[in-house]
C-alpha cells in the first residue's frame, strides 16, 4: 500500500476510474493482464492492466492486440 498512489500507478488509476464510471468489470485474467470489456461512448473497449514488470508490459499488450485482432491506427 506504500506505493499505491505512486506516479508509476497512474495508468492503473485511470483504468480503474474508467471502469468505475462506465460500469466495466475488470474481472478476467488473460495473457498476463487483468481485463474488462465494455462500451465507452458507444464504442467497444477492452480495459487492460498488465501484470508484468513495467518494462515488460508491452508483451502483454501485444498478446491482447494479436488475440483480439485489434487494428492499430497511427
Amino acid at each position: 500500500m506504500r506505493y499505491r498512489f505512486n506516479r508509476h500507478n497512474a495508468g492503473f488509476m485511470v483504468v480503474d476510474q474508467l471502469a468505475l464510471q462506465h460500469r466495466i468489470s475488470i474481472s478476467q485474467t488473460i495473457f498476463d493482464a487483468h481485463i474488462g470489456k465494455g462500451k465507452i461512448a458507444g464504442s467497444a473497449v477492452i480495459l487492460a492492466k498488465p501484470q508484468t514488470f513495467m518494462n515488460l508490459s508491452g508483451s502483454a499488450v501485444r498478446k491482447l492486440i494479436d488475440y483480439y485482432r485489434i487494428e492499430l491506427k497511427i
